[in-house]
Parts: C-alpha cells; sequence; structure tokens
C-alpha cells in the first residue's frame, strides 16, 4: 500500500530533510588524479571547520582520508584558489606535495611521515601562495604558479612560475625559489611540459580582462638550466579566450579556444570536433581541466550545451562517445592514466562522486565519494529543464524546481511559493544536480527556479556578453521573467515570490529587490551591494576590474556605477529581507553590508543581518550553513504566512 497523501498548505510539510542533514551534504570531491596507480582527490569535510581532506583510494579499493585535521588542502591563490596537490610516485611510494590552507605554505608529505615545509611564510600583505604544483624528480623540484605579495593592499601582487627545492632549503630562504621566466602579465596558468621535457605551455592574461573575455596561449622553450626561454605567444587574444591547454603524446598543441562563439578543441590551430557546445568553461580557479589526453591518442571530455556530460573524441575521426550512466553533470576535473579517466559527476537523483571510466570497455562505476540517500529519495525535487521567453524576446535557461513531497499536497487553489535563485559569478552557471540545500525547501512545499541569465556560461559567448556592461539589468530582468512567467502560467503565487542568490547573486537580489516590484521578500549572501568601492583596493586582485566589462570603464560611466548600486537605491527597498556575511570575507568584504544597512537605518524595512566569524567568501562550516538555512526558511515563513513543520528558529526581524 503506497503511502496517504494528505492535503496541508505549502510551507507546512513535514520533511526528514532538514538545515544539518543538507549542511552535511554540501561541497563536492574536487581536484582528481592519480599517484601511480591509485586515484586521489580533496574532500569537503563541513564538520570539521570546513577543511578540505586530501582522500586516497588505494588499488585494492579501500579508502581512506590521508592527513588528519586541522591539514586543509587548499590553495588561496587569486582567492578563488587552484589545483593545491600534486603526486608522484618515488622509491615505490606515494609523494605528495600539497597546500596547506591555514599559512598557504608548500608542503612534502610521505605517507608514514609528517608533513615537511619547502616553501616559507612571507610577512609581507598575503604572503606566498601556489597553485597548481609539478613534481620534477629529475630536477628535484616542485614547478608551480607563485602567487607573491609585494605590500599590504590587496593589488600589491605579482604572479609567477617558479620551481621549488623538494629538500626543503627554501622553507626558510625565500631565494631558494627559483624563477622559471621573466613575469611579463599579471596572471598566469601552471606551466605543461611537453612529453620530451623541451618546450613549456601556460595561459596569461591581463587586467582589465578576465579568463573569459581574452587569454593568451604561451609557448616557450626549457633551456639546460630549467629556465624558460622564447616565449611567444601561438593564439589567443584580446577577444579570445583559451581556458585550458595540454600536449599531446606526439607533441602538439591541444587547447579549447571560444574563437568560434563556443569553447571547442584545437590542435596546433586546427579545430578537432567543432561544435555549437561548450569543450570549457570560465576558469575561475588554476588548474581546471575540461580535456585531458590518454595515452593512446583519444581525449577524454567534459563537454556539453547547458549541463556537461563525460565523452571520449577520436581526435583523427572526430568521433565524440559519450559515456553511459545516471550522469547528467560533470565537474571540470579529469585525471588519465593508461586507459582510465577520472572525474567528478553528479545528477539529478545523485550529489557529486568520483567517476571512472575504462576506455576499454566503456564502463564507468563510482569509485569515491559515493552518493547515499540519507532520506527516502521519494523526497527530492523533480526538476524541470526550462526556456523562458525574456525581454526583446531572448531565451532564459532556467531549472525549475516544483514542490514535492510523497505524501503531501496542497489544499485545492492554493499556489506555491517560489524563490529564484541567481547563482554566482556572474560568469558562472547553475548546475541540474541534487543540491539538498533546494530539497530543503521543496520537501516543505516551498517551488525553487534556478535562472540562468544573461551572462551565464555553457549556451556560447554570445549569451556570456549578454551582460557586458549591463550588470544589474539583464541578470535582473532575466530573473524576473522567469518569477512572473512562473506567476502567469499558474505555477507559483505571484504574491509570494522571493529572490536570493549569493556573491554575484546576491548582487542581483538585491538589486532586484530594489528596482523590481517582483518579489515579497529575498535573502542576499555575501553580495557585491555598492560598486563604487567594489573595486581596486576593496576586493581582491583577480576581480578588481571586472567591473570594467560588467558595468563599463568607470572613468567613462561614472554616473552608471551610481544608477547600478543597490546601496544608492536603499531607499526604494520595500519589502522584508535577509542578509548573510562572513567576516573574513575579502572578496566581498563585510563593508559592503554595512554601507547598505547605513542606508536603510530608519526606514521601517524588517530585516536580520547575520554575521560568521571565521568565514570567507562562501560558507564551509556545518554550523554556519545551519543557522543561515533555517533563517532563510523563517523569513518566508514569516512574509507567506507559512507554518513549517517542524519549527525552525525565528529569525528576528528589526525595522
Amino acid at each position: 500500500m503506497g503511502e496517504q497523501v494528505l492535503r496541508s498548505p505549502y510551507g507546512s510539510w513535514p520533511s526528514p530533510i532538514d538545515a544539518a542533514l543538507a549542511a552535511a551534504h554540501d561541497g563536492r570531491p574536487e581536484w582528481v588524479g592519480f599517484v601511480g596507480d591509485e586515484i586521489w582527490w580533496t574532500e569537503p569535510r563541513p564538520a570539521e571547520g570546513g577543511r578540505r581532506a586530501l582522500v586516497r583510494r588505494r588499488t585494492d579499493g579501500r579508502e581512506e582520508s590521508v592527513l588528519p585535521a586541522p591539514w586543509n588542502v587548499r590553495s588561496r591563490v587569486i582567492e578563488y584558489g587552484g589545483r593545491p596537490w600534486t603526486g608522484t610516485v618515488r622509491d615505490g611510494r606515494p609523494l605528495i606535495v600539497f597546500v596547506h590552507f591555514a599559512d598557504q605554505r608548500l608542503y612534502r608529505y610521505e605517507p608514514g611521515g609528517e608533513p615537511v615545509p619547502l616553501t616559507p611564510v612571507s610577512p609581507v600583505g598575503g604572503g606566498l601562495r601556489w597553485a597548481e604544483p609539478r613534481v620534477d624528480l629529475a630536477r628535484g623540484e616542485v614547478w608551480c604558479v607563485l602567487e607573491e605579495f609585494t605590500g599590504d593592499g590587496p593589488d600589491d601582487v605579482r604572479r609567477l612560475l617558479a620551481a621549488v627545492p623538494l629538500d626543503g632549503s627554501a622553507a626558510g630562504d625565500r631565494g631558494a625559489v627559483r624563477a622559471l621566466a621573466d613575469p611579463r602579465h599579471r596572471f598566469v596558468t601552471g606551466a605543461r611540459l611537453s612529453p620530451d621535457g623541451r618546450r613549456a605551455a601556460w595561459l596569461a592574461w591581463d587586467h582589465p580582462r578576465m579568463p573569459w573575455d581574452g587569454t593568451e596561449l604561451l609557448v616557450a622553450a626549457v633551456g639546460e638550466d630549467g629556465r624558460l626561454t622564447d616565449v611567444h605567444t601561438v593564439a589567443g587574444g584580446p577577444d579570445e579566450a583559451v581556458a585550458q591547454v595540454e600536449w599531446s603524446t606526439d607533441g602538439s598543441i591541444l587547447y579549447t579556444s571560444d574563437r568560434s562563439g563556443w569553447w571547442n578543441l584545437y590542435r596546433d590551430g586546427t579545430p578537432l570536433c567543432p561544435r555549437e557546445e561548450e569543450f570549457g568553461g570560465p576558469l575561475w580557479q588554476l588548474g581546471l581541466r575540461w580535456f585531458a589526453p590518454l595515452d593512446d591518442g583519444l581525449l577524454a571530455v567534459v563537454h556539453g550545451r547547458g549541463s556537461t556530460v563525460l565523452g571520449i573524441l577520436d581526435t583523427e575521426s572526430g568521433e565524440l562517445v559519450d559515456t553511459a550512466g545516471p550522469w547528467t553533470e560533470c565537474s571540470p576535473t579529469l585525471a588519465t592514466h593508461g586507459h582510465r579517466v577520472v572525474t567528478v559527476a553528479a545528477s539529478p537523483r545523485t550529489a557529486y562522486e568520483v567517476v571512472e571510466l575504462d576506455t576499454t570497455t566503456g564502463r564507468a562505476r563510482v569509485i569515491g565519494a559515493r552518493h547515499r540517500d540519507a532520506v527516502d529519495p521519494a523526497h527530492y525535487p523533480e526538476p524541470q529543464i526550462r526556456t523562458f521567453p525574456g525581454p526583446d524576446g531572448r531565451e532564459v535557461h532556467a531549472h525549475v524546481y516544483p514542490p514535492h513531497h510523497p505524501a503531501r499536497t496542497a489544499p485545492d487553489g492554493e499556489l506555491p511559493p517560489y524563490v529564484i535563485w541567481a547563482h554566482g559569478g556572474p560568469t558562472s552557471r547553475a548546475p541540474l544536480v541534487l543540491d539538498l540545500a533546494i530539497a530543503y525547501f521543496t520537501s516543505r512545499g516551498i517551488g525553487v527556479a534556478e535562472v540562468n541569465y544573461g551572462g551565464s556560461t555553457g549556451y556560447g559567448r554570445a549569451y556570456r556578453e549578454r551582460l557586458r556592461e549591463q550588470w544589474g539589468v539583464v541578470d535582473v530582468e532575466d530573473c524576473a521573467a522567469v518569477a512572473r512567467a512562473l506567476a502567469e502560467e499558474g505555477t507559483a503565487d505571484p504574491a509570494r515570490l522571493a529572490i536570493r542568490g549569493g556573491s554575484a547573486g546576491g548582487w542581483t537580489t538585491a538589486a532586484s529587490l530594489t528596482t523590481t516590484d517582483v518579489y515579497a521578500c529575498g535573502t542576499i549572501v555575501y553580495p557585491v551591494l555598492d560598486l563604487a568601492t567594489w573595486g581596486p583596493g576593496e576586493t581582491h586582485d583577480f576581480e578588481s576590474r571586472y567591473l570594467e566589462s560588467l558595468i563599463g570603464p568607470l572613468a567613462e560611466v561614472p554616473a552608471r556605477y551610481a544608477e547600478r548600486s543597490p546601496t544608492a537605491h536603499a531607499d526604494r527597498l520595500r519589502v522584508p529581507f535577509l542578509l548573510l556575511q562572513g567576516l573574513d570575507d575579502v572578496i566581498c568584504p563585510p563593508a559592503q553590508c554595512e554601507r547598505f544597512l547605513a542606508r536603510i537605518a530608519g526606514r521601517g524595512v524588517p530585516h536580520a543581518y547575520l554575521t560568521f566569524e571565521g568565514e570567507g567568501h562562501g560558507f564551509r562550516r556545518a554550523e554556519t550553513m545551519i543557522r543561515a538555512l533555517e533563517a532563510e526558511l523563517s523569513l518566508y515563513a514569516q512574509v507567506f504566512g507559512l507554518e513549517p513543520t517542524p519549527q525552525v528558529p525565528k529569525v528576528e526581524l528589526t525595522w
């Protein structure tokens, strides 16, 4: 007999998915790699202060966390980080080099021993930071990207390709770190060595461009002394974004470029599989991989239009065969070894897992971070991939998650409340995967719609560039178009619409609340709120000139910076809101929130401001995520007249 379906109002349905469960399942495995025949990766530990653990899967299938707390394998290069570890086999044993988050030093580690520091601590500014390490046993070095602060300001920084001695002689001596080439660009990715070791290739770009605007693919000769000489550009430019470079086994250069309007693959400049879909993406972290060569000349590729899947490309015939399996979303982390490919993938029914593909048999299987249903999956949402009409007839992509419960339905005639989710970035995308934070709401009877507004990745360069100089306009319009369409078609209650987002999504949320009348309330998380101050000097170097493409050059359009800023329009805010902020955030500092709150003081707008010690840009600690999720539900309960079962702690709104 099936469970009896009861009628009760939206927002009151009892759910086994509480905030603690959602927090415990937040985050994903990252940075997969082979160490000999073994597979290693990093994994989140929300209950351990939000650290990232290094996980080892032995050849017999045993999985173990390698470094105990408080070791935290995570880089702060460009603040968003980059590949923080590498491994090789020396004398039959794993040799690991990793970045520890707390001091950003490189460490050498051999299982059974203690980590040994390889780099010094710098007293200047943000210190010395490292990413994309690669061990060179022949030279006794680790090649990596060095981010070095030269002063106390966020812009007092330089980046270069560097070599660190493996013997630890640089642990107290910055002078023992060797520059591989003279710094000539503001930003660089890690060098890739050709199979014969005689050439190196990497990517570089400069302010005011972001890496999805334009990058250069650089190639150099590797001298006998290990220096990179004869550096020259072979692809890319101001209006062409090369997202990744590798070497094929025959010594040709493989890269992904958006010169056609889509990130496609090229070999020595010749297209390999021209399609109107993406074989690359935005380089928010150093070391992301959308393709990886195999020994037999085939390429493992992460590709798609919107969602991404793992495929194997025959570079000679152009034939592309996708991996069979339930996964509909693949992360840009790939490792290959012989005929094996490892990546991280998820689906609307499974969270991100470590997946291995055997290219000889075509069989793919989960080999790490296996998804296990913590509750009956009947409580998971059933998403719909939708395209909505936006202003001027433009398409707006979205994922709609209707309220869903196996034993509850609403009384006849009641329409559900809906929350519009605006993703961060804004040059990013909301993936279609199981997210228990979404299920937290849908299983209670609150719908969610994730909007991949104009500017999102996955739909070609033209869709991405809709946001050029239009941030705060196109994103706001596209989210409102989805909200209004859901109301007009009878899917959502027009009087019970909310919007929420973090980082750039926090900006879109605040801009929506101050410039439209669509929403009854909103949740603003570690946001950008004041364009006049969010830039050089207040935010980190990587994004300090981002507004030149999102808004326009400040010197040319200064008025636009004020016109678009939610802080400048705080007097238009009429609806309740929740503001959540990490106090250690250097990307969107608390000062952004404080200026905004000062502008609404005394205006009678109900709101709550929750701050979190020890949290930066993106919440990682279980207790933070629990408090934030419960506060958000409490806001909606108060504004929409909901009675959650069981009750959550009430967030006190002040006027």
